[in-house]
């Protein structure tokens, strides 16, 4: 499922709604944490979390796209919360800017991005009010 960029929510690039694995960590917790992201896009994911890390706060990603031979690590910033018990009943999680990524790993999420929105064209693809 693919939502496309909208200028009111700062989003730079299309985002597709895809379940992918996740480790990551951050300064306040000891080792990786595991969790599902809902959705990528070439700049960045949404893990879905009951315990989000702060806004602002630097994360290290550990990715592994299908199709790929190895994991990669790579960092973020926590560039938006929903808290667990959010009043709009969004998921809970947080969505992670990806921070100096290159121009080959960029390609790589790009080209995962591209196929699977290719699999799945236009199914069930959620209207920007949710």
């Amino acid at each position: 499922m693919v939502d496309k960029p909208d200028n009111n929510s700062g989003r730079r690039a299309d985002r597709l709604q895809h379940e992918l694995l996740v480790a990551y960590r951050y300064p306040t917790v000891d080792g990786f944490l595991t969790d599902w992201a809902t959705n990528l896009s070439r700049g960045g994911i949404f893990i879905n979390t009951r315990s989000p890390a702060g806004l602002g706060t630097v994360v290290r990603l550990i990715l592994e796209l299908p199709g790929t031979p190895v994991p990669f690590e790579l960092r973020g910033k926590v560039a938006r919360v929903h808290e667990f018990d959010n009043p709009t009943n969004q998921v809970p999680g947080m969505a992670i800017e990806f921070l100096d990524v290159d121009d080959a790993l960029k390609a790589r999420i790009e080209q995962f991005v591209d196929q699977l929105r290719q699999a799945l064209p236009d199914a069930g693809r959620i209207p920007r009010t949710l």
